[in-house]
C-alpha cells in the first residue's frame, strides 16, 4: 500500500498540480503506456478540475508535499446510470460516486489508487452512504482489475458518448458497504 499519504479536499492551490496530473495521463496515454480511453483536449481538462472545485468536491492524495492523484467524489450519477439495473437498489442520497480518479503516472504502482478508493469508502460511509458507484471505460482494464479486486461488481457495459468522448463503452461498477 502506498505509506505517508495524506487525503484531503483540494483547494484552488492545488489547480495546477491536477491539471499535471490530468496532463501526464494525456502524455501516458499518446505513449501507449496506459489505457484509459481519455482524450486530451476533451477529458478531463483544466474545467473539469475548477468545476470540482466550485462545487467543493475535489479531493488530493498528498505525499511527501506532492499531490499524486485527485478525484471527484459526491453524489451525482451521470446520466447513463439511470437506466443501469443496478444490483444494489438505493435512494441518491444513499449513493456515493467516484469521479475521474487520476493518479500521477509517475506514482503508478505504489497503491495510490486502491489507497484513493479506500479513503473514499471511509469518507462515503461517514457520510451515511451505503452504494458505491464508479464508471470507467472498458479499455481502461487496469482500472477495472483494481475496482474487481476491492470488490466493486461490474453491473452494465453502456455505448455512449462519454464528456464528450465519443464510442465509449462505459463499464458501470458499484459496491455495497
Amino acid at each position: 500500500m502506498c505509506k505517508g499519504l495524506i487525503f484531503r479536499k483540494a483547494g484552488r492551490g492545488d489547480l495546477d498540480a491536477i491539471c499535471r496530473i490530468y496532463e501526464r495521463s494525456h502524455d501516458a496515454e499518446e505513449a501507449g503506456l496506459t489505457t484509459t480511453g481519455w482524450l486530451r483536449g476533451v477529458y478531463p481538462v483544466r474545467a473539469v478540475a475548477e468545476a470540482a472545485l466550485d462545487r467543493d468536491d475535489m479531493y488530493v492524495a498528498v505525499r511527501d508535499g506532492r499531490v499524486i492523484a485527485t478525484g471527484v467524489i459526491n453524489q451525482i450519477q451521470v446520466d447513463v446510470y439511470y437506466g443501469c439495473d443496478w444490483k444494489y437498489r438505493a435512494a441518491d442520497e444513499e449513493v456515493s460516486v467516484l469521479h475521474t480518479l487520476a493518479v500521477d503516472p509517475d506514482s503508478r504502482g505504489m497503491g495510490a489508487g486502491p489507497a484513493f478508493v479506500k479513503f473514499w469508502e471511509k469518507l462515503a460511509a461517514e457520510q451515511g452512504c451505503s452504494v458505491l458507484r464508479i464508471d470507467t471505460n472498458a479499455r481502461n482494464k487496469r482500472a477495472r482489475e483494481m475496482y474487481a479486486k476491492l470488490g466493486y461488481i461490474e453491473t452494465d457495459i453502456v455505448p455512449t458518448v462519454f464528456n464528450g468522448i465519443p464510442g465509449v463503452d462505459l463499464v458501470l461498477m458499484e459496491k455495497k458497504l
